[in-house]
């Protein structure tokens, strides 16, 4: 079995069902060596399960969870541009984090460890990764967070 696949079966962690895009844009994109992720709301199989702001709705213990799915979907089609192969990837370069929040929020990097933590976990030192982290006043769907993605591939 193939390494990083062994990994999520370890953890007992397990992909979503297809997060397709929804409207005129594509899931990933392909350039050279790099593999461009869009972002990824917290849907897990088709239905929203953070909507409203942290800070209000939610607390940071609940946006991490929220950006963690974030994550998960982000694997999901990361699997999918590595032709089935997680073993391609080589790097996480960069994550961008959005947190749907109240307009005195501060906490963005712990909501941001969410989705950071579960790549670390995935990937090892392959998912060490620069970040951004930041606070909008509203994201599609009303979704508590957003991330998107940049990996390196072999």
């Amino acid at each position: 079995m193939p390494i990083i696949e062994s990994r999520l079966e370890e953890l007992k962690i397990s992909l979503p069902n297809n997060s397709s895009a929804a409207a005129n844009y594509v899931p990933f994109v392909k350039s050279g060596n790099l593999v461009y992720i869009s972002g990824q709301i917290c849907r897990w199989n088709g239905e929203m399960q953070f909507t409203g702001k942290v800070g209000r709705e939610f607390s940071v213990d609940e946006a991490k969870k929220a950006a963690r799915i974030c994550a998960l979907n982000i694997i999901y089609h990361l699997k999918e541009a590595c032709d089935n192969d997680l073993d391609r990837v080589k790097s996480c370069l960069r994550l961008n984090v959005f947190v749907n929040s109240v307009d005195n929020f501060i906490e963005q990097p712990s909501v941001a460890n969410g989705a950071s933590d579960l790549i670390l976990e995935v990937f090892g030192d392959a998912g060490k990764h620069t970040r951004v982290a930041v606070s909008v006043s509203s994201l599609p769907l009303n979704s508590a967070v957003e991330v998107d993605a940049v990996f390196e591939i072999n």
